[in-house]
């Protein structure tokens, strides 16, 4: 006996049941540049689900989205940041820029670049007599977190080779919130600081929001121009590894003490086979 074909009812449900159904037997088309992706975190050779991404790849997008912001607006944890430092034998200041809060920072970066008035007297109070060779730097700029996963293990590496070679004098510690990279030129011109080194929190990507950058700045005054500066960026896991930019700022800093300069006057020049700190070979034939 031969069955005869079951007639469905063409209703709006049954045309959304079919088009979902031909949706999920659709598969994601790939990308023929797909196998680039292992060397970068870039969004590239996403693939297509008809006209459109793939879910998938709309659902990180707005979750880096969502990193990127939360990364800007989350305040600098200093009451976390100054027990781990001190515990590295350093001492720490809290200080405070201009702007008041994180509205005011975003929307006034001039008042990011300054300190507020207790800050200054903080500073005035705490200058070494004899103002000091190095001082350290560390704020949130536009990435709290960059500075969260990264500043201690840096300042760690760094004043462990500091101290196992040069006999630095080290100014304190300013952590410093709502802060901006000329932030360093005012409190390195109130302790005296013949160097400063800044950690800042790099404005964050959608692939980076825990990028961190480091800046080098000698004799460093209220008004320095960004010329004067050198800076070793994207500091992080994925990026380049905290080990990698302690050695160059080791080299960049023994540079800028023998020229007595940074910024374009220093280039970097750091040869594979540079140890941090360590007598330089005499040359062949040479006293």
């Amino acid at each position: 006996m031969t069955r005869r074909p079951v007639q469905i009812e063409q209703t709006a449900e049954v045309a959304d049941a079919l088009e979902f159904a031909e949706m999920k037997a659709s598969p994601v088309t790939a990308d023929p540049w797909a196998e680039l992706r292992q060397f970068t975190d870039a969004r590239i050779a996403l693939g297509r689900c008809g006209a459109s991404l793939p879910l998938a790849a709309v659902l990180e997008l707005r979750l880096a989205h969502a990193q990127a912001r939360d990364a800007v607006h989350l305040p600098l944890a200093i009451d976390q940041l100054a027990p781990e430092l001190q515990t590295l034998g350093l001492q720490t200041l809290a200080l405070h820029s201009a702007a008041r809060d994180r509205a005011e920072y975003l929307t006034r970066p001039d008042l990011g670049r300054r300190l507020d008035g207790d800050s200054r007297a903080m500073l005035k109070k705490r200058q070494p007599t004899n103002g000091c060779d190095l001082a350290l730097v560390i704020g949130d700029g536009l990435s709290s977190r960059a500075i969260h996963e990264n500043a201690v293990a840096f300042v760690r590496e760094f004043i462990g080779l500091c101290a196992a070679h040069t006999p630095f004098a080290l100014g304190p510690v300013c952590l410093v919130r709502n802060c901006r990279v000329a932030t360093g030129d005012e409190i390195g011109e109130l302790l005296g600081a013949r160097l400063v080194v800044m950690l800042i929190g790099e404005r964050p990507g959608l692939s980076s929001p825990n990028s961190m950058g480091v800046y080098l700045i000698y004799a460093p005054r209220i008004g320095t121009s960004d010329e004067a500066r050198n800076c070793i960026s994207n500091v992080r896991a994925g990026g380049l590894p905290v080990g990698q930019g302690v050695r160059k700022l080791a080299y960049l800093v023994e540079e800028a003490l023998r020229l007595q300069t940074t910024g374009v006057n220093l280039k970097d020049r750091m040869q594979a086979d540079y140890l941090p700190f360590c007598p330089k070979p005499a040359l062949p034939g040479r006293d």
